[in-house]
């Protein structure tokens, strides 16, 4: 029998959480919005957000979205700022290598956003790599608007809803759902062996 494609899988960069939560810091006071106010757009809880600027915590994409949707931002500007030139012309296509892109770990997720300079993007697309296995290892089901689609790079993942129903997918299979519909992701198949996805993201 074959090994677990997913073992043999290449280290993705990280980026540190610190940066993270400097550039979050950085576009809020651009705007000159204080936390309490950035707290109230998003309706991320203010002690949280002051722990994601100071890099005291590791939140989920849920609250990252919620936090750059209420500044007026891609969320692949929290990772990766875009260089974008005064009268530069919007390109044609942009291109990201997977191995290289930078990420956010969670501890039950790794977030990598692509095509992230390519501006005012109407959908986001991520590679994800699953580490949870156990609903446990969650305070809540994540929520964010729109719709998500979803395909299985390596291993299998079931994604477990609040309403009970939940849904097995192996490689090369694919699933479409509300992701304002409480979700999780979650590895399955043996014991430390982490699941790869690839997700697109709407708000609509």
């Amino acid at each position: 029998m074959s090994s677990d494609p997913v073992s043999r899988s290449p280290a993705h960069p990280l980026i540190d959480r610190a940066q993270v939560g400097a550039r979050l810091r950085v576009i809020r006071k651009n705007q000159k919005l204080t936390l309490k106010q950035l707290s109230e757009r998003s309706g991320v809880a203010l002690s949280t957000l002051s722990k994601m600027e100071l890099a005291q915590v590791s939140v989920s994409y849920e609250k990252l979205a919620a936090a750059a949707r209420a500044l007026g931002v891609d969320i692949a500007q929290l990772f990766n700022p875009a260089k974008v030139s005064v009268g530069a012309v919007q390109p044609t296509v942009v291109s990201t290598a997977i191995d290289t892109a930078a990420g956010y770990s969670t501890g039950n997720y790794e977030y990598h956003p692509m095509a992230g300079d390519f501006p005012g993007r109407n959908m986001t697309p991520m590679y994800a790599r699953i580490c949870a296995r156990e609903m446990s290892q969650f305070e809540d089901y994540i929520r964010h608007p729109g719709q998500e689609f979803a395909v299985v790079l390596s291993g299998r993942v079931r994604i477990q809803f609040e309403t009970g129903e939940s849904v097995s997918v192996g490689c090369r299979e694919t699933v479409y759902f509300n992701s304002a519909i409480g979700h999780i992701y979650l590895a399955e198949g043996e014991a430390g062996s982490d699941a790869e996805v690839m997700v697109v993201m709407t708000e609509v």
